[in-house]
């Protein structure tokens, strides 16, 4: 997820525009909160469904007491809150992309590739260790089934960024190796994303190109999936709409000034599309792929609009706002609580007074896991490979973590 996920960005403004902008050759980065909060949002939806998940293959039945319409709209969007973490990327990466080389087409793509190996890497092959020494001590829950190709398959699909393929074709993979579609999708999109930039960055192919894959993304998650259900949530095309919708969104916010002088508007109307698509089913939308994308639309004018208001948020959104800040360690650790937290529910014979309980243990304690990891792990490992690369931060500025750069 991954995703699934942040870096500081600031759009491009002229003087004029916004006095209090950095010029285009500052390093001064900065946290817009808003940006922070979709993260949470979407992490959120993450954590709810997959302790959803593991209540649903049990066979616990617990929701008789709320009405339905609040119950899928709490646990059944887990799938959108990884779409909404696309629309983010997509955003974050071009906007940071754009604030460094100050034009796409001047991208280095060494640094780029340097930046997401040091952002991506150390906490995924962390997480392939653990998953593999589980694997080998047999842990319930952790072991890879032969059946959709072992451990060492896995490890492959996991390592060259095709768990989704894997999945559509041999079945799903433990949950922990699950979670790790998203960030398929999403580096194989950042895999060519610097070579097109550096050839169209100056041209309008770009936006061409950016256009077709939110295009293809409603047929990917219906005609294109062939049937194939796994297919229709995990595939490419699939989330790389929502990829190119946020990217399209840090281009041309710039230049569009009727959407640069109603933010507010903008972020009304995406918020009302938001809430529609999270809480409302239209059979119509679903069937052909067309929710997920409105979904990414309605995060991207919310994107626009919080980068040029930069609404400070009351407290009441600060744990949300803290699983956003975290949401790339999270994304990739919560499964060990939700786990854990599971097997002690078991092992308490089942109380139904303790489900209410476990969802929120879960967001609390994944959200400190995620924060330990962060802090003393992936955080240094990122600084450090930067350095050592020659991509720190008196070259290309500092950074502020998320699941890309």
């Amino acid at each position: 997820m991954t995703s699934l996920l942040s870096r500081a960005t600031e759009s491009r403004a002229t003087p004029d525009t916004n006095p209090d902008a950095p010029s285009a050759h500052s390093h001064d980065w900065h946290r817009f909160e808003g940006v922070d909060l979709l993260r949470g949002l979407a992490i959120f939806f993450v954590l709810m469904n997959h302790v959803h998940m593991r209540l649903a293959l049990a066979h616990i039945h617990y929701a008789s007491v709320i009405p339905q319409q609040i119950f899928r709209a709490l646990v059944w969007n887990g799938q959108r809150g990884v779409q909404i973490f696309f629309a983010v990327s997509g955003f974050l990466i071009t906007s940071t992309t754009l604030r460094r080389w100050k034009n796409l087409s001047q991208v280095r793509i060494r640094d780029f590739y340097l930046l997401r190996f040091a952002r991506i890497a150390p906490l995924l092959l962390l997480l392939l260790t653990v998953l593999s020494i589980l694997h080998f001590a047999r842990v319930p829950w952790f072991v890879v089934s032969p059946s959709t190709g072992g451990l060492g398959r896995a490890l492959f699909a996991a390592l060259t960024f095709h768990i989704n393929w894997l999945e559509a074709h041999n079945g799903y993979l433990p949950a922990n190796w699950d979670i790790l579609w998203s960030l398929s999708v999403e580096e194989a999109f950042y895999l060519f994303f610097p070579l097109v930039c550096r050839i169209f960055g100056r041209g309008k192919f770009l936006l061409v190109f950016l256009s077709v894959f939110i295009f293809l993304g409603p047929f990917a998650r219906s005609t294109l999936a062939h049937h194939n259900e796994v297919w229709q949530e995990v595939s490419y095309l699939g989330g790389m709409d929502a990829i190119a919708l946020g990217c399209l969104t840090a281009i041309l916010l710039p230049k569009l000034q009727p959407a640069r002088r109603n933010p507010l508007l903008l972020e009304a109307i995406g918020i009302a599309m938001m809430i529609a698509i999270l809480c409302l089913r239209v059979d119509a939308l679903s069937r052909t792929g067309l929710d997920m994308t409105v979904l990414a639309i309605a995060t991207c004018m919310i994107i626009a609009g919080v980068t040029q208001t930069r609404p400070k948020l009351p407290a009441i959104f600060q744990t949300v706002l803290w699983l956003g800040q975290r949401s790339y360690e999270i994304y990739l650790t919560h499964m060990f609580v939700v786990f854990a937290s599971f097997a002690l529910f078991l092992a308490l014979g089942k109380p139904a007074w303790l489900i209410p309980v476990m969802f929120v243990c879960v967001i609390i304690f994944a959200g400190i896991l995620g924060e330990i990891v962060a802090r003393y792990f992936s955080e240094p490992m990122n600084h450090y490979l930067r350095e050592r690369s020659g991509v720190g931060r008196k070259k290309l500025g500092r950074e502020i973590t998320d699941s890309g750069q």
